[in-house]
């Protein structure tokens, strides 16, 4: 596959206003794990391939298990590999993610609620988001992984 546009290089500014948000998030209390959960969650449900791969490292070097990874996708069925507030943070991401198909019904709302405070929440939908976004200029523009180069 080859790359479209070199997105950093001719909006320099976009990049650098989704890192500033990047900024904010690893900022704002969340766990890191738990937020790159999340976005190798997110990048899965929209096959990012250069998201998956990086997001993947990530957690690697972080020291999570490659048994947690593998089972990520299919983290409902994988017994309690993955706690109460990660449990709840993969489902509010699936329910942003695919917010066409699900419309962020109020029993998401409440599942989350029950687990993270409001700003926690509000945080946990920013990396959402953000990493929503990451995912559709990656997509859009071609951007592989790295691991590919």
């Amino acid at each position: 596959m080859t790359a479209r546009i070199d997105y950093d290089q001719v909006a320099p500014g976009a990049s650098t206003a989704l890192g500033g948000v990047y900024g904010y998030v690893m900022k704002s209390g969340l766990p890191a794990e738990l937020v790159e959960l999340v976005y190798l969650r997110v990048s899965q449900i929209n096959n990012c391939a250069y998201c998956l791969d990086m997001h993947t490292r990530d957690l690697l070097a972080k020291g999570v298990k490659v048994e947690k990874l593998a089972l990520l996708q299919a983290w409902r069925e994988a017994g309690r590999l993955f706690d109460d507030r990660e449990r709840a943070a993969l489902a509010w991401a699936e329910s942003v993610t695919l917010v066409a198909h699900t419309g962020v019904p109020d029993e998401d709302f409440a599942q989350a609620k029950a687990v993270f405070g409001e700003k926690e929440l509000v945080d946990l939908t920013v990396a959402v988001s953000l990493m929503n976004a990451y995912n559709r200029m990656a997509i859009s523009f071609r951007n592989t992984p790295k691991a590919a180069a």
